[in-house]
């Protein structure tokens, strides 16, 4: 249900975006659509009311979902200031490298890495599968980042848009499948002493 939740700013942001020009209205406020900088107001509005609800339905809040409230703001809140779409468009580059950054900053720090330390508790792997798990992400994270600069400078903003939400859907899926195919062996490998 986390991961649903995740992706509802970024399907409003879109939705917003594809209403440019038309008039929302509820009860006495309306408000014409004014495209990349209405649909960044909706992303930071969604993104602060999905860690809000996030906290109700759990009591548990990811530092990652923190970092991602924040960036949302500062860069959404530049854009609306400075009427400048880069600073949203950039956005997902930088959040997504300083996340490649932590990951693999992490596998120098401490005894394990973020990976590790994040689902530890739930998995036993060997070193070398938290390893790989933990590198697996670095990668997803600076391709993501790079990517979406290629997509923001490369082709049209409305194409960028589009880009957002489904490559956030797309990344996300390629990701859990890889993910599962490292861990799942390992999986079996724990089941098997418990069954008779």
């Amino acid at each position: 249900m986390r991961q649903l939740l995740e992706f509802v700013p970024i399907a409003l942001f879109f939705i917003v975006y594809q209403m440019d020009g038309d008039t929302l209205a509820l009860g006495n406020w309306s408000h014409t659509v004014d495209g990349i900088f209405s649909a960044t107001a909706v992303l930071m509005i969604a993104t602060a009311l999905q860690v809000v609800l996030t906290w109700v339905l759990t009591r548990q809040l990811e530092r990652r979902a923190l970092w991602l409230l924040l960036a949302v703001c500062v860069f959404g809140g530049a854009t609306l200031v400075f009427r400048n779409e880069a600073f949203i468009q950039w956005k997902p580059t930088i959040f997504n490298w300083v996340l490649a950054v932590v990951f693999g900053a992490s596998q120098f720090v401490g005894d394990k890495n973020l990976m590790e330390r994040t689902l530890g508790s739930q998995l036993v792997l060997p070193r070398r599968i938290w390893t790989r798990l933990n590198l697996l992400w670095v990668a997803n994270f600076a391709i993501v980042g790079a990517l979406n600069l290629v997509v923001a400078y490369g082709f049209s903003e409305q194409t960028w848009v589009s880009y957002k939400l489904y490559s956030a859907i797309g990344f996300t899926l390629v990701l859990t499948v890889l993910t599962a195919l490292i861990v799942s062996p390992h999986l079996k490998d724990q089941q098997a002493p418990d069954n008779p």
